[in-house]
C-alpha cells in the first residue's frame, strides 16, 4: 500500500506528536504507512503526489480568516503551501481528507465564506448528517449514526459553501460540520482524532491560547471526560478503507 501523507502545523512538539500518533492509531495505519510533513517546521517539499494513497491535514494555530495584515510571516508561507498543494490535489483528484483547519484550507480554496461566526467553544456537540450526508460513501463507510457527538473547539468555520460543495453534516453551533468537493475531498469541522485522552491533553496545552479563559482549565476537563464521543473516528478509517491504494 502506498502511505498516507499527514501535513501538519503544530509548533509544539507534545501536541504535533500526539495528533499524529491519534491519526496514525485511528486510521488503523502503521508509521511507516502514515508520512508526517511539519509545514511549521520548513517549506513544503516536492511530492510527488502519485506516491501516496491521500492527503490528510490536520489542526493548526493558524486561522485562515485571520486579517491579512495580523497574519504572520510563517503563516502566510503556510497557507500558501497548502493553496499550491490543494491546487494538484484538486487538479489530480487525489484524495484529502482535511480535519479542523483542513475546513479552512479546502474551503478558502473552493470559494467558501469562512469567518469567525460560528466560532465553536471548546466541548462536545451534536452533528447531524444531511440527507446528502446519509448517501456519502465516506459516510457510509464511517458507520456515522444520523446523529452522533463529537469533540470541537474552533475560531472560525465555513458560514457558506460555494454551490459545487456539498454539506454531508451540520450542527446548532455550525452549519457545515462536513463537506465534500467533487467525490474524494473532504473536510470536518470536528475532530476526527480525538478521544477523551486526545483532548484533556490539548485542553491542557492550549489553555493560554484564546480558546477559553485559564481559569476554566480544571472545569472544562472534567467536563469532556463524562462524554462518549467515538463515532467520529470512524471517518479516518473510513478514509483509508476507500482510498488505500
Amino acid at each position: 500500500m502506498r502511505p498516507f501523507l499527514l501535513l501538519a502545523t503544530r509548533p509544539e512538539d507534545e501536541a504535533a506528536d500526539a495528533e499524529y500518533e491519534a491519526f496514525r492509531r485511528f486510521a488503523g495505519l502503521r508509521e511507516d504507512e502514515l508520512v508526517r510533513v511539519r509545514l511549521e517546521a520548513g517549506p513544503l517539499p516536492q511530492l510527488e503526489l502519485e506516491e501516496f494513497s491521500g492527503v490528510i491535514v490536520g489542526g493548526s494555530p493558524f486561522n485562515t480568516s485571520d486579517p491579512e495584515d495580523e497574519k504572520s510571516q510563517l503563516q502566510h508561507r503556510v497557507e500558501g503551501d497548502l493553496q499550491g498543494l490543494l491546487d494538484r490535489v484538486i487538479e489530480q483528484d487525489v484524495p484529502f481528507l482535511g480535519a479542523c483547519y483542513g475546513v479552512g484550507t479546502l474551503g478558502v480554496h473552493q470559494g467558501a465564506v469562512v469567518d469567525r461566526t460560528h466560532a465553536e467553544p471548546v466541548g462536545s456537540v451534536t452533528v447531524r448528517l444531511t440527507e446528502e450526508g446519509r448517501r456519502d460513501r465516506l459516510v457510509q463507510a464511517a458507520n456515522l449514526p444520523d446523529w452522533f457527538t463529537a469533540f470541537v473547539g474552533h475560531k472560525e468555520g465555513v458560514r457558506a459553501l460555494p454551490e459545487h460543495a456539498v454539506c454531508l453534516a451540520s450542527s446548532s453551533t455550525a452549519p457545515v460540520q462536513m463537506f465534500r468537493i467533487g467525490t474524494r475531498q473532504y473536510a470536518t469541522q470536528f475532530h476526527p482524532e480525538l478521544d477523551v485522552p486526545g483532548l484533556v491533553q490539548r485542553i491542557r496545552i492550549y489553555r493560554e491560547a484564546g480558546y477559553f479563559a485559564p481559569e476554566e482549565t480544571e472545569t472544562l476537563i472534567d467536563e469532556v471526560q463524562k462524554v462518549e464521543a467515538g463515532a467520529p473516528a470512524g471517518v479516518l478509517l473510513g478514509f483509508v478503507e476507500l482510498f488505500a491504494r
